[in-house]
Protein backbone atom coordinates (compact mmCIF):
# COMPACT_ATOMS: atom_id res chain seq x y z
CA UNK A 1 0.00 0.00 0.00
CA UNK A 2 1.10 3.97 -0.78
CA UNK A 3 2.78 5.56 1.86
CA UNK A 4 0.74 8.89 3.67
CA UNK A 5 4.00 10.91 2.35
CA UNK A 6 3.40 9.38 -1.35
CA UNK A 7 -0.30 9.94 -1.47
CA UNK A 8 0.47 13.61 -0.30
CA UNK A 9 3.36 14.14 -3.25
CA UNK A 10 -0.31 13.21 -5.64
CA UNK A 11 -2.38 15.94 -4.14
CA UNK A 12 0.63 18.12 -4.43
CA UNK A 13 1.12 17.46 -8.11
CA UNK A 14 -2.59 17.72 -8.73
CA UNK A 15 -2.51 21.50 -7.44
CA UNK A 16 0.61 22.39 -9.41
CA UNK A 17 -0.67 20.66 -12.16
CA UNK A 18 -3.64 23.34 -12.40
CA UNK A 19 -1.98 26.44 -10.57
CA UNK A 20 1.23 25.89 -13.30
CA UNK A 21 -1.32 25.29 -16.00
CA UNK A 22 -0.37 21.38 -17.20
CA UNK A 23 -4.25 19.94 -16.44
CA UNK A 24 -7.44 21.66 -14.84
CA UNK A 25 -10.79 19.55 -13.85
CA UNK A 26 -13.13 19.76 -16.86
CA UNK A 27 -15.98 21.99 -17.17
CA UNK A 28 -14.56 23.51 -13.67
CA UNK A 29 -16.56 26.83 -13.44
CA UNK A 30 -19.94 24.23 -13.41
CA UNK A 31 -18.83 22.27 -10.56
CA UNK A 32 -16.74 19.76 -12.81
CA UNK A 33 -17.33 16.93 -14.30
CA UNK A 34 -15.91 13.03 -12.52
CA UNK A 35 -12.69 12.14 -13.55
CA UNK A 36 -12.64 14.39 -17.16
CA UNK A 37 -10.16 16.78 -17.59
CA UNK A 38 -8.70 19.72 -19.85
CA UNK A 39 -4.60 19.50 -21.02
CA UNK A 40 -3.80 23.36 -20.55
CA UNK A 41 -1.11 25.49 -22.37
CA UNK A 42 1.61 23.39 -20.90
CA UNK A 43 -0.25 20.19 -20.57
CA UNK A 44 -0.98 20.39 -24.32
CA UNK A 45 3.06 20.55 -24.70
CA UNK A 46 3.95 18.08 -22.81
CA UNK A 47 1.17 15.45 -24.44
CA UNK A 48 2.05 16.52 -27.93
CA UNK A 49 5.79 15.94 -27.11
CA UNK A 50 4.84 12.55 -25.84
CA UNK A 51 3.12 11.70 -29.21
CA UNK A 52 5.69 13.28 -31.15
CA UNK A 53 8.80 10.89 -29.92
CA UNK A 54 6.22 7.70 -30.03
CA UNK A 55 5.36 8.78 -33.65
CA UNK A 56 8.95 8.86 -34.54
CA UNK A 57 10.41 6.04 -33.00
CA UNK A 58 7.43 3.96 -33.75
CA UNK A 59 6.82 5.06 -37.16
CA UNK A 60 9.11 8.04 -38.78
CA UNK A 61 12.49 5.85 -37.44
CA UNK A 62 11.08 2.48 -38.92
CA UNK A 63 11.20 1.49 -42.55
CA UNK A 64 8.06 -1.62 -41.87
CA UNK A 65 5.53 0.72 -40.01
CA UNK A 66 2.93 2.61 -41.38
CA UNK A 67 0.94 5.17 -39.85
CA UNK A 68 -3.59 5.42 -39.30
CA UNK A 69 -5.81 7.49 -38.54
CA UNK A 70 -9.03 5.62 -38.14
CA UNK A 71 -12.58 6.76 -37.24
CA UNK A 72 -13.92 6.90 -33.78
CA UNK A 73 -17.19 5.63 -35.29
CA UNK A 74 -17.61 2.23 -36.60
CA UNK A 75 -19.98 -0.13 -37.91
CA UNK A 76 -21.46 -1.70 -34.89
CA UNK A 77 -20.24 -5.41 -36.51
CA UNK A 78 -16.98 -4.65 -35.92
CA UNK A 79 -17.86 -4.56 -32.14
CA UNK A 80 -19.60 -8.18 -32.82
CA UNK A 81 -16.52 -9.76 -34.27
CA UNK A 82 -14.30 -7.97 -32.18
CA UNK A 83 -16.08 -9.34 -29.05
CA UNK A 84 -16.72 -6.30 -27.00
CA UNK A 85 -20.35 -6.73 -27.63
CA UNK A 86 -20.63 -9.92 -25.78
CA UNK A 87 -17.82 -9.68 -22.87
CA UNK A 88 -16.61 -6.49 -22.65
CA UNK A 89 -17.31 -5.75 -19.15
CA UNK A 90 -16.88 -5.54 -15.63
CA UNK A 91 -17.91 -7.07 -12.38
CA UNK A 92 -20.10 -4.22 -10.70
CA UNK A 93 -21.40 -4.33 -7.42
CA UNK A 94 -23.71 -1.50 -5.79
CA UNK A 95 -23.67 -1.13 -2.14
CA UNK A 96 -27.40 -1.45 -0.82
CA UNK A 97 -27.05 1.65 2.13
CA UNK A 98 -24.97 4.37 0.50
CA UNK A 99 -25.70 3.69 -3.31
CA UNK A 100 -22.20 3.56 -4.22
CA UNK A 101 -20.70 1.35 -7.13
CA UNK A 102 -17.83 -1.03 -7.02
CA UNK A 103 -16.00 -3.12 -9.41
CA UNK A 104 -15.80 -6.34 -7.43
CA UNK A 105 -12.20 -7.03 -8.57
CA UNK A 106 -10.87 -3.75 -6.79
CA UNK A 107 -12.70 -4.14 -3.83
CA UNK A 108 -10.65 -8.22 -3.77
CA UNK A 109 -7.38 -6.24 -4.79
CA UNK A 110 -7.13 -4.08 -1.86
CA UNK A 111 -7.89 -6.90 0.56
CA UNK A 112 -5.11 -8.79 -0.50
CA UNK A 113 -7.17 -11.50 -2.80
CA UNK A 114 -6.40 -12.32 -6.09
CA UNK A 115 -9.62 -11.68 -8.02
CA UNK A 116 -10.76 -15.29 -9.28
CA UNK A 117 -12.60 -14.14 -12.45
CA UNK A 118 -14.27 -17.84 -12.79
CA UNK A 119 -15.81 -17.60 -9.26
CA UNK A 120 -16.36 -14.28 -8.42
CA UNK A 121 -19.84 -14.45 -8.93
CA UNK A 122 -20.29 -16.93 -6.25
CA UNK A 123 -19.72 -13.83 -3.98
CA UNK A 124 -17.11 -14.65 -1.80
CA UNK A 125 -17.16 -13.38 1.95
CA UNK A 126 -14.93 -10.58 0.63
CA UNK A 127 -17.78 -8.96 -1.44
CA UNK A 128 -20.45 -9.23 1.08
CA UNK A 129 -20.13 -5.50 3.21
CA UNK A 130 -19.56 -2.24 1.28
CA UNK A 131 -15.58 -0.98 1.90
CA UNK A 132 -16.98 2.41 2.70
CA UNK A 133 -20.17 2.56 4.82
CA UNK A 134 -20.23 -1.49 5.95
CA UNK A 135 -23.63 -1.80 3.86
CA UNK A 136 -24.72 -4.92 2.17
CA UNK A 137 -23.40 -5.20 -1.37
CA UNK A 138 -25.70 -6.84 -4.10
CA UNK A 139 -24.65 -9.55 -6.34
CA UNK A 140 -22.05 -8.90 -9.24
CA UNK A 141 -23.25 -7.88 -12.53
CA UNK A 142 -21.77 -7.88 -15.18
CA UNK A 143 -21.62 -3.97 -16.76
CA UNK A 144 -20.63 -3.53 -20.38
CA UNK A 145 -18.13 -0.61 -20.89
CA UNK A 146 -19.07 0.81 -23.73
CA UNK A 147 -20.72 3.98 -24.92
CA UNK A 148 -23.62 3.71 -26.74
CA UNK A 149 -24.84 6.28 -29.29
CA UNK A 150 -27.20 6.63 -32.23
CA UNK A 151 -26.18 7.75 -35.86
CA UNK A 152 -28.96 9.97 -37.82
CA UNK A 153 -31.92 11.61 -35.76
CA UNK A 154 -33.94 8.01 -35.03
CA UNK A 155 -32.58 6.73 -31.84
CA UNK A 156 -33.88 2.86 -33.10
CA UNK A 157 -32.49 -0.25 -32.79
CA UNK A 158 -31.16 0.09 -36.25
CA UNK A 159 -29.29 3.17 -35.69
CA UNK A 160 -27.07 2.39 -32.25
CA UNK A 161 -23.38 2.68 -32.79
CA UNK A 162 -20.98 2.79 -30.48
CA UNK A 163 -18.09 5.07 -29.41
CA UNK A 164 -14.54 3.02 -29.75
CA UNK A 165 -13.12 0.91 -26.65
CA UNK A 166 -9.53 0.87 -28.34
CA UNK A 167 -8.08 1.98 -31.54
CA UNK A 168 -7.12 -1.54 -32.10
CA UNK A 169 -9.48 -2.26 -34.09
CA UNK A 170 -9.71 0.58 -36.37
CA UNK A 171 -6.18 -0.98 -37.39
CA UNK A 172 -7.38 -4.57 -37.66
CA UNK A 173 -9.98 -3.49 -40.28
CA UNK A 174 -7.94 -1.33 -42.55
CA UNK A 175 -5.24 -4.21 -42.11
CA UNK A 176 -5.71 -5.25 -46.21
CA UNK A 177 -5.99 -1.61 -47.00
CA UNK A 178 -3.07 -0.80 -45.90
CA UNK A 179 -1.34 -4.25 -46.89
CA UNK A 180 -2.60 -3.51 -50.67
CA UNK A 181 -1.74 0.42 -50.77
CA UNK A 182 1.64 0.13 -49.33
CA UNK A 183 2.25 -2.71 -50.71
CA UNK A 184 3.71 -4.13 -47.28
CA UNK A 185 5.67 -7.50 -46.73
CA UNK A 186 5.46 -9.31 -43.11
CA UNK A 187 6.74 -8.55 -40.57
CA UNK A 188 4.98 -4.97 -40.56
CA UNK A 189 3.36 -2.69 -38.40
CA UNK A 190 0.07 -0.45 -38.34
CA UNK A 191 0.61 2.40 -35.78
CA UNK A 192 -2.14 5.01 -34.67
CA UNK A 193 -2.66 7.65 -32.05
CA UNK A 194 -6.29 8.06 -30.60
CA UNK A 195 -8.91 8.69 -28.42
CA UNK A 196 -11.22 5.68 -26.99
CA UNK A 197 -14.26 6.04 -24.35
CA UNK A 198 -14.79 3.09 -21.65
CA UNK A 199 -17.41 3.59 -19.23
CA UNK A 200 -15.48 3.06 -16.26
CA UNK A 201 -17.25 1.86 -13.22
CA UNK A 202 -14.32 3.87 -10.92
CA UNK A 203 -12.33 5.97 -12.31
CA UNK A 204 -10.07 7.93 -10.47
CA UNK A 205 -6.24 8.58 -9.05
CA UNK A 206 -6.22 11.67 -11.85
CA UNK A 207 -5.80 11.18 -15.23
CA UNK A 208 -4.65 7.47 -14.26
CA UNK A 209 -8.09 6.04 -15.34
CA UNK A 210 -10.62 8.38 -17.07
CA UNK A 211 -13.53 7.36 -19.48
CA UNK A 212 -12.42 9.66 -22.40
CA UNK A 213 -8.82 8.99 -23.15
CA UNK A 214 -5.84 8.63 -25.71
CA UNK A 215 -4.30 5.44 -26.78
CA UNK A 216 -0.32 4.89 -28.57
CA UNK A 217 -0.91 1.24 -30.39
CA UNK A 218 0.42 -0.26 -32.74
CA UNK A 219 -0.28 -3.79 -34.51
CA UNK A 220 2.50 -5.54 -35.80
CA UNK A 221 1.64 -8.35 -38.42
CA UNK A 222 4.09 -11.50 -38.29
CA UNK A 223 4.54 -14.81 -39.69
CA UNK A 224 3.15 -17.44 -36.86
CA UNK A 225 6.61 -18.80 -36.83
CA UNK A 226 8.43 -15.36 -35.94
CA UNK A 227 5.72 -14.58 -33.00
CA UNK A 228 7.91 -15.70 -29.97
CA UNK A 229 10.86 -13.70 -31.57
CA UNK A 230 8.93 -10.59 -32.05
CA UNK A 231 7.17 -10.70 -28.67
CA UNK A 232 10.69 -10.63 -27.10
CA UNK A 233 11.81 -8.02 -29.26
CA UNK A 234 8.65 -5.68 -28.39
CA UNK A 235 9.14 -6.15 -25.07
CA UNK A 236 12.45 -4.77 -24.80
CA UNK A 237 12.08 -2.24 -27.14
CA UNK A 238 9.21 -0.95 -25.40
CA UNK A 239 10.78 -1.03 -21.65
CA UNK A 240 13.84 0.87 -22.97
CA UNK A 241 11.54 3.75 -25.02
CA UNK A 242 10.31 5.09 -21.54
CA UNK A 243 13.94 4.93 -20.20
CA UNK A 244 15.73 6.51 -23.23
CA UNK A 245 13.26 8.56 -25.04
CA UNK A 246 11.36 9.91 -22.13
CA UNK A 247 14.22 9.87 -19.35
CA UNK A 248 11.86 7.30 -17.07
CA UNK A 249 13.74 6.32 -13.97
CA UNK A 250 14.68 2.76 -14.68
CA UNK A 251 14.00 1.59 -10.91
CA UNK A 252 10.69 3.10 -11.30
CA UNK A 253 9.74 0.56 -14.14
CA UNK A 254 9.37 -3.22 -13.90
CA UNK A 255 8.10 -5.88 -16.89
CA UNK A 256 5.61 -8.17 -15.76
CA UNK A 257 4.76 -11.41 -17.27
CA UNK A 258 0.87 -12.11 -17.13
CA UNK A 259 -0.01 -15.41 -15.42
CA UNK A 260 -2.36 -18.02 -17.18
CA UNK A 261 -5.55 -17.17 -15.33
CA UNK A 262 -4.96 -13.50 -16.51
CA UNK A 263 -4.52 -13.63 -19.95
CA UNK A 264 -7.11 -12.73 -22.48
CA UNK A 265 -8.58 -16.01 -24.28
CA UNK A 266 -7.63 -14.73 -27.88
CA UNK A 267 -3.19 -14.23 -25.94
CA UNK A 268 -0.58 -16.59 -26.04
CA UNK A 269 1.53 -14.27 -24.12
CA UNK A 270 1.14 -10.69 -22.29
CA UNK A 271 3.22 -8.66 -20.46
CA UNK A 272 2.70 -5.39 -18.58
CA UNK A 273 5.21 -2.77 -18.35
CA UNK A 274 4.64 -1.25 -14.82
CA UNK A 275 5.32 2.04 -12.78
CA UNK A 276 5.51 2.54 -9.43
CA UNK A 277 2.90 5.09 -9.03
CA UNK A 278 2.61 6.77 -5.44
CA UNK A 279 -1.38 6.13 -5.49
CA UNK A 280 -1.09 2.45 -6.21
CA UNK A 281 2.14 0.91 -5.91
CA UNK A 282 2.93 -0.78 -8.77
CA UNK A 283 0.11 -0.35 -11.38
CA UNK A 284 0.10 -0.85 -15.53
CA UNK A 285 1.77 1.57 -17.95
CA UNK A 286 1.49 -0.21 -21.04
CA UNK A 287 0.56 -3.69 -22.44
CA UNK A 288 2.69 -5.96 -24.95
CA UNK A 289 0.96 -9.18 -25.97
CA UNK A 290 0.69 -11.94 -28.80
CA UNK A 291 -2.92 -11.86 -30.04
CA UNK A 292 -2.32 -14.18 -32.43
CA UNK A 293 -4.52 -14.57 -35.19
CA UNK A 294 -7.59 -14.06 -33.41
CA UNK A 295 -8.75 -10.26 -34.40
CA UNK A 296 -8.09 -10.94 -38.19
CA UNK A 297 -9.67 -14.33 -38.29
CA UNK A 298 -12.82 -12.89 -36.43
CA UNK A 299 -13.13 -9.74 -39.03
CA UNK A 300 -12.65 -12.37 -41.72
CA UNK A 301 -15.36 -14.62 -40.44
CA UNK A 302 -18.00 -11.83 -40.08
CA UNK A 303 -16.94 -9.54 -42.64
CA UNK A 304 -16.92 -12.66 -45.12
CA UNK A 305 -13.56 -10.72 -46.21
CA UNK A 306 -10.79 -12.40 -47.04
CA UNK A 307 -7.60 -11.24 -45.05
CA UNK A 308 -4.91 -13.67 -45.67
CA UNK A 309 -1.46 -13.23 -46.52
CA UNK A 310 0.24 -14.95 -49.14
CA UNK A 311 4.45 -15.00 -48.56
CA UNK A 312 6.65 -15.28 -51.61
CA UNK A 313 6.66 -19.47 -51.47
CA UNK A 314 2.79 -19.11 -51.95
CA UNK A 315 1.67 -20.31 -48.65
CA UNK A 316 -1.44 -18.71 -47.50
CA UNK A 317 -2.26 -18.04 -43.88
CA UNK A 318 -3.67 -15.45 -41.72
CA UNK A 319 -0.81 -13.50 -39.80
CA UNK A 320 -0.17 -13.15 -36.43
CA UNK A 321 -0.14 -10.00 -34.33
CA UNK A 322 2.07 -8.14 -31.52
CA UNK A 323 0.43 -5.73 -29.87
CA UNK A 324 2.18 -3.06 -27.81
CA UNK A 325 -0.58 -0.37 -26.22
CA UNK A 326 0.25 2.59 -24.34
CA UNK A 327 -1.73 5.22 -22.93
CA UNK A 328 -1.02 9.02 -23.69
CA UNK A 329 -2.84 10.16 -19.92
CA UNK A 330 -1.33 7.52 -18.01
CA UNK A 331 2.35 8.39 -19.87
CA UNK A 332 1.69 12.08 -19.00
CA UNK A 333 1.14 11.54 -15.86
CA UNK A 334 3.91 8.93 -15.56
CA UNK A 335 6.39 11.75 -16.84
CA UNK A 336 4.97 14.34 -14.46
CA UNK A 337 5.04 12.33 -10.93
CA UNK A 338 8.57 11.00 -12.46
CA UNK A 339 9.73 14.55 -12.81
CA UNK A 340 8.57 15.77 -9.06
CA UNK A 341 11.01 16.64 -7.18
CA UNK A 342 11.61 18.71 -3.84
CA UNK A 343 14.68 20.58 -2.48
CA UNK A 344 16.15 22.98 -0.01
CA UNK A 345 15.18 26.75 -0.63
CA UNK A 346 17.51 28.85 -1.86
CA UNK A 347 20.01 26.92 -3.78
CA UNK A 348 22.15 29.68 -4.86
CA UNK A 349 22.08 33.39 -3.87
CA UNK A 350 20.81 34.15 -7.75
CA UNK A 351 17.81 32.35 -6.65
CA UNK A 352 17.60 33.39 -3.19
CA UNK A 353 14.45 32.15 -0.76
CA UNK A 354 12.81 31.54 2.14
CA UNK A 355 10.81 29.00 1.12
CA UNK A 356 12.09 25.53 3.24
CA UNK A 357 11.09 23.44 -0.01
CA UNK A 358 10.89 24.21 -3.56
CA UNK A 359 9.62 22.45 -7.01
CA UNK A 360 11.77 21.58 -9.52
CA UNK A 361 10.43 19.35 -12.62
CA UNK A 362 13.07 17.74 -13.89
CA UNK A 363 11.58 16.74 -17.20
CA UNK A 364 13.84 14.89 -20.35
CA UNK A 365 14.35 17.98 -22.42
CA UNK A 366 12.83 16.23 -25.42
CA UNK A 367 9.28 16.47 -23.14
CA UNK A 368 9.75 19.45 -21.31
CA UNK A 369 6.71 21.90 -22.43
CA UNK A 370 8.72 24.98 -22.62
CA UNK A 371 12.65 24.48 -24.01
CA UNK A 372 14.00 27.84 -23.33
CA UNK A 373 13.26 31.21 -21.14
CA UNK A 374 13.89 34.15 -21.99
CA UNK A 375 14.42 36.39 -19.02
CA UNK A 376 15.67 40.40 -19.40
CA UNK A 377 17.10 40.96 -16.14
CA UNK A 378 14.76 44.40 -15.37
CA UNK A 379 12.27 46.03 -16.87
CA UNK A 380 14.03 48.75 -18.81
CA UNK A 381 13.54 48.90 -22.35
CA UNK A 382 16.81 48.93 -23.76
CA UNK A 383 16.92 45.09 -22.50
CA UNK A 384 12.94 44.47 -23.53
CA UNK A 385 13.79 45.11 -26.69
CA UNK A 386 16.92 42.54 -27.12
CA UNK A 387 14.89 39.91 -25.26
CA UNK A 388 11.75 40.50 -27.43
CA UNK A 389 14.18 40.21 -30.37
CA UNK A 390 16.44 37.02 -28.92
CA UNK A 391 12.23 35.53 -28.23
CA UNK A 392 11.55 35.61 -31.70
CA UNK A 393 14.60 34.24 -33.24
CA UNK A 394 14.76 31.64 -30.72
CA UNK A 395 10.82 30.38 -30.77
CA UNK A 396 11.71 29.31 -34.83
CA UNK A 397 13.21 26.45 -33.38
CA UNK A 398 12.14 25.58 -29.95
CA UNK A 399 9.39 26.49 -27.64
CA UNK A 400 9.69 29.38 -25.72
CA UNK A 401 8.38 31.69 -23.18
CA UNK A 402 9.53 35.51 -22.21
CA UNK A 403 9.06 36.30 -18.67
CA UNK A 404 10.00 39.58 -17.73
CA UNK A 405 7.62 39.65 -14.35
CA UNK A 406 9.01 39.98 -10.52
CA UNK A 407 13.01 39.46 -9.94
CA UNK A 408 15.03 37.47 -12.06
CA UNK A 409 15.51 34.96 -8.74
CA UNK A 410 11.79 34.42 -9.15
CA UNK A 411 11.45 34.00 -12.68
CA UNK A 412 14.16 30.99 -12.29
CA UNK A 413 11.92 29.35 -9.71
CA UNK A 414 8.61 29.59 -11.72
CA UNK A 415 10.78 28.33 -14.34
CA UNK A 416 11.97 25.44 -12.53
CA UNK A 417 8.42 24.95 -11.28
CA UNK A 418 7.71 24.28 -14.69
CA UNK A 419 10.73 21.95 -16.06
CA UNK A 420 12.41 24.77 -18.59
CA UNK A 421 15.89 23.09 -19.04
CA UNK A 422 17.42 26.43 -19.92
CA UNK A 423 16.61 29.97 -19.00
CA UNK A 424 18.13 33.22 -20.87
CA UNK A 425 18.95 36.25 -19.25
CA UNK A 426 19.41 39.28 -21.09
CA UNK A 427 21.40 42.12 -18.75
CA UNK A 428 23.16 44.93 -19.02
CA UNK A 429 26.55 43.85 -20.28
CA UNK A 430 24.77 42.11 -23.07
CA UNK A 431 24.35 46.12 -24.13
CA UNK A 432 27.30 47.52 -23.27
CA UNK A 433 29.80 45.56 -23.33
CA UNK A 434 29.84 41.97 -24.83
CA UNK A 435 26.81 41.09 -26.66
CA UNK A 436 26.52 37.73 -24.63
CA UNK A 437 23.68 36.38 -22.49
CA UNK A 438 23.58 34.34 -19.22
CA UNK A 439 22.36 30.50 -19.36
CA UNK A 440 21.37 29.36 -16.79
CA UNK A 441 20.62 25.42 -16.45
CA UNK A 442 17.62 23.87 -14.45
CA UNK A 443 19.57 20.60 -13.33
CA UNK A 444 23.33 21.94 -12.56
CA UNK A 445 22.61 25.88 -11.59
CA UNK A 446 25.64 26.15 -13.73
CA UNK A 447 25.81 29.36 -15.54
CA UNK A 448 27.54 30.37 -18.87
CA UNK A 449 28.13 33.17 -21.27
CA UNK A 450 27.34 33.01 -24.44
CA UNK A 451 27.59 35.16 -27.77
CA UNK A 452 23.89 36.02 -28.89
CA UNK A 453 24.81 34.71 -32.70
CA UNK A 454 26.18 31.24 -31.12
CA UNK A 455 23.26 30.87 -28.85
CA UNK A 456 20.97 28.99 -31.98
CA UNK A 457 24.27 26.21 -32.88
CA UNK A 458 24.54 26.71 -28.53
CA UNK A 459 21.25 25.00 -28.08
CA UNK A 460 20.99 23.27 -31.08
CA UNK A 461 23.52 20.46 -29.01
CA UNK A 462 21.97 21.34 -25.96
CA UNK A 463 18.56 20.29 -27.18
Amino acid sequence: MPKKEEINIMEKLVSLAKRRGFIFPSSEIYGGLASSYDYGPLGIELKNNVKKIWWRDMVQQRKDVFGLDAAILMHPKTWEASGHLKSFSDPLVDCRKCKKRFRADHILHVQGIKPDLGTMHEKPEALKVCPECGGELTKIRDFNLMFKTFLGPVEDSASIAYLRPETAQGIFVNYKNVKDSMRAKLPFGIAQIGKSFRNEITPGNFIFRTREFEQMELEYFVNPKEANKQYKYWLEQRFNWYIESLGIEKSNLRLRPHEKDELAHYATACSDIEYKFPFTDWDELEGISNRQDYDLKQHSTVSGEELNYRDEDGKVFIPYVIEPSAGVDRTVLTILVDAYSEISGGRTETTKSTKDLEVVMKFHKDVAPIKIAILPLVKKEKLQKVAAELHQSLKQNWTTMYDETASVGRRYRRQDEIGTPYCVTIDFETIEKDNSVTVRDRDTMMQERVKIEELVEYFGEKL
